[in-house]
């Protein structure tokens, strides 16, 4: 060591170490880097980097030595050989060549150590040949001890250097093997020049064509340098193309995770496209790629907006592979594309979107249910028909079709049932209809016809009239479903009305006419039928305000026990006081109320009021409260009645609910489960106006009656016509048998309660007994004690 030492510090020019060194570590890191890129190259093109790796280092190991060599200073004029020279560069060009491919391309354990020994025996080659090309006017020796020291130092170096670098994954690890190398050929380059030994010998001449040790230098380091830093650059290029490739693939691996398809384009012309685009058009990506885009949108905007880079997006077709067109929207940014400005195509499919915007705008003009249009629509097509009507002088019809008793098959069937029924119902009055005709579902069970071209009343009474055949025809043919009813009421333009609310509100009274004279059948409008409905509604409209009001109050009329002519309770009667009309009569407003389902409400008030009354008598009169359809088809009716005695703190035996043989009819089942909730509260049931339905019998077997009441029509006729008075006769033993009281209604003379005590008839009501009254009239009887009542009746 101490002569390796002597020979750098006393033989050697400081400087030109220096610069042999900067060589030296150049070399070194270039190596190291060169290598690095090698091996994560490609195996196509891995040979070529291998071989400007091998040629860099090379020629830099060869560099280092020559300028190395010309620091050294043998105290005699010295030169180079050419050709020995030469050889010592394509020796180690050679032999880093071989080596870095054996570090490469072998696989067993020990490939990179063995590949260090073989660098290393090619770093001593290339030291001990450019050795024999130094001229020098003397002789040469060698210390064969520190011969093999140097090629045993570059050899151990360049392996560890070799294996430290094919394992390093930092900038530190790289380094550290670079270290190594420069250590290898620093090493073996000092030691050998130590082991030479330069004896003077003025008899040996320098040959003329050697080349001078300063123009060596300087060639050998400014070619080295040169080669060095263009392959430095170069392997910089190379990672700035990797890097752009790797953006590029994890643009293309983020492009591919969109849903949406994807182009990127340049100058109209497709450079990439992710999966979902290729997916989406049906094609495969070699035919994608490279393609104009004016083979995918056929629209001539489409390149100008992709060209453009337009913001906003923009709907257009997309040519599929098979020839077919899709619907897509697009939109198009600039961006920067591996380095250069591209433009970028999102393509997004809106099948669905347009036909989810489509059946959103079927659902604004469409019923839901039947497919029909909606009154919205309706509405619209009525103004456009009357509009053309008008131009065209052609009438036009209007029906209003109204199914008949819908909720109670809701109540009955339930709405699955009803709505199968709507939709049968629209199917059959569509076909009834035929082509010209529109037919609209307004809402609920009501329905719209517009018929244009109907030239009169009679052609629009046929078309109805085929409508309510059609109607029978499905019943026929589908007798296990509930049956199908429908009223029509109809309006003619521009006889009954120049625009669209007058024709509707026209054929609206038509059909109002028609469900209140007889359902199942149609009506044209008429103005006498217009003013007596406009007075109904009227009515109608002023009888939702009384309930609220005072103008309601009760009368009372009194019935009697015949046979100890005793008064045993009363019968309340509803009264409305109009504050402009006077005194309307029960059978004016009655039959107003049920239709148009204040009823309800009007039971209420009256069970209300009659229990209030009633509770303050002394007297523990029963009363008697009539109680409509409406009341036992309403499956809250028990507990409405509950609340109101519990109220009133009426004794629930005292209150009699009358109930006509009509009320039964249309649902029999729930009025029977309204009756006996109300029996259960201990609550009596009559049975009203008896004699005049159809089903009598039926009902007195089948409902917990606890009285029957004779009509007045039979009553006023039992003393001049024997018929009258067989079936009271009839009636009263029916009663006897079934343990029945009877109380007849409508007893005017005292010739008509002889007859009805004769047959032991039970109770009595009447003007001969008492006309209704308010309560006032009768306070002698309700305000004394039981005993003092029957005094006064005696």
């Amino acid at each position: 060591m101490p002569v390796i030492y002597a020979g750098m510090v006393e033989q050697h020019d400081p400087s030109l170490v220096f610069l042999a060194a900067c060589v030296c570590a150049l070399t070194a890191f270039a190596a190291i880097a060169l290598l690095a890129h090698a091996a994560e190259t490609e195996a196509g093109k891995r040979l070529s980097w291998l071989s400007v790796c091998a040629t860099a280092i090379g020629l830099g190991v060869w560099s280092t030595h020559f300028v190395a060599m010309l620091a050294y200073s043998p105290g005699v004029d010295h030169g180079y050989d050419a050709a020995l020279a030469l050889a010592a560069l394509l020796g180690s060009i050679a032999s880093s060549f071989l080596a870095f491919r054996l570090a490469l391309s072998a696989h067993f354990r020990f490939a990179a150590p063995l590949a260090g020994l073989l660098f290393g025996i090619g770093l001593a080659a290339t030291h001990y040949l450019g050795a024999t090309a130094f001229r020098v006017a003397g002789r040469m020796s060698w210390d064969g001890a520190l011969v093999a020291a140097s090629v045993i130092a570059g050899a151990a170096f360049s392996a560890l250097g070799l294996s430290r670098a094919l394992r390093a994954s930092s900038m530190a690890a790289r380094s550290a093997a670079a270290v190594f190398l420069v250590a290898a050929i620093g090493g073996l380059h000092f030691t050998g020049m130590a082991a030479m030994s330069v004896i003077p010998d003025p008899t040996i001449a320098i040959p003329p064509n050697a080349i001078s040790p300063s123009a060596m230098a300087i060639v050998s380091a400014a070619s080295s340098i040169l080669i060095v830093t263009f392959s430095l650059f170069g392997l910089l290029n190379e990672n700035e193309r990797r890097r752009r490739l790797a953006e590029a693939e994890r643009m293309r691996g983020l492009a591919n995770a969109a849903v949406e398809g994807l182009l990127i384009c340049c100058n109209g012309v497709v450079v990439t496209a992710n999966d979902s685009f290729l997916a989406l058009v049906g094609r495969d990506r070699t035919s994608v790629l490279g393609a104009d885009l004016s083979a995918f949108f056929p629209k001539d905007n489409v390149c100008e907006a992709a060209q453009a880079a337009q913001k906003t997006p923009f709907e257009t077709d997309l040519i599929c592979e098979s020839g077919g067109l899709i619907r897509v929207e697009l939109l198009c940014r600039t961006i920067d594309f591996e380095g250069s400005p591209h433009i970028a195509v999102a393509v997004r499919d809106i099948r669905a979107r347009q036909k989810a915007e489509d059946r959103i705008r079927f659902l604004a003009h469409h019923d839901v249910l039947t497919g029909l249009p909606n009154r919205s629509s309706c509405y619209d097509m009525l103004d456009s028909e009357i509009a053309a009507s008008v131009h065209s002088e052609r009438r036009l019809a209007v029906m209003l079709i109204d199914l008949d008793h819908f909720k109670e098959v809701n109540d009955l069937f339930g709405h699955a049932e009803g709505d199968a029924m709507l939709k049968s119902f629209a199917r059959v009055v569509s076909s009834a209809l035929g082509g010209g005709a529109t037919l609209a579902r307004l809402g609920g069970d009501e329905f719209a016809a517009i018929l244009p071209g109907i030239a009169d009343r009679d052609a629009a009474g046929r078309v109805a009239r085929a409508i309510l055949d059609a109607i029978k025809m499905e019943n026929d043919k589908n007798r296990s479903r509930a049956v199908m009813s429908a009223s029509i009421g109809i309006a003619l333009h521009p006889a009954d009305g120049g625009d669209r609310e007058t024709l509707l509100a026209h054929a609206d009274m038509a059909l109002y006419q028609t469900k209140a004279e007889k359902r199942g059948g149609y009506r044209h409008f008429d103005p006498v039928m217009a003013a007596r409905i406009r007075d109904r509604r009227a009515i109608e409209q002023d009888l939702r305000s009384a309930i609220d009001g005072d103008e309601l109050h009760l009368v009372y009329q009194p019935q009697t026990d015949i046979s100890t002519n005793e008064i045993v309770g009363f019968e309340a009667l509803l009264r409305w006081t109009h504050p402009a009309r006077g005194n309307i009569p029960p059978t004016d407003f009655i039959p107003i109320a049920e239709e148009s389902r204040i009823m309800l409400r009007l039971d209420e008030w009256v069970l209300a009021a009659a229990c209030r009354e009633a509770a303050k008598w002394r007297n523990p009169l029963s009363i008697s409260v009539n109680i409509s359809a409406a009341s036992l088809r309403n499956r809250h009716f028990p507990a409405i009645l509950r609340n109101i005695l519990t109220a009133s703190g009426l004794d629930p035996a005292r209150l009699e609910l009358e109930v006509t043989e009509t009320t039964l009819i249309v649902d029999f089942e729930r009025a029977l489960e309204t009756m006996l909730s109300v029996k259960a509260m201990g609550v009596r049931i009559a049975m009203d106006d008896f004699g005049t339905g159809y089903s009598s019998l039926t009902y007195l077997r089948a409902f917990p009656f606890d009285r029957l009441k004779i009509d007045r029509t039979f009553i006023g006729s039992v003393t001049n016509c024997d018929q009258s008075a067989t079936i009271v006769r009839a009636v009263l033993g029916l009663g006897r048998s079934l343990g029945l009281p009877v109380v007849a209604e409508g007893v005017e003379t005292q010739e008509e309660l002889r007859f009805l005590a004769g047959e032991h008839c039970d109770k009595a009501q009447g003007y001969l007994i008492g006309r209704p009254a308010l309560i006032d009239a009768f306070v002698n009887i309700v305000d004394r004690a039981p005993k003092e009542a029957d005094k006064a009746a005696a």
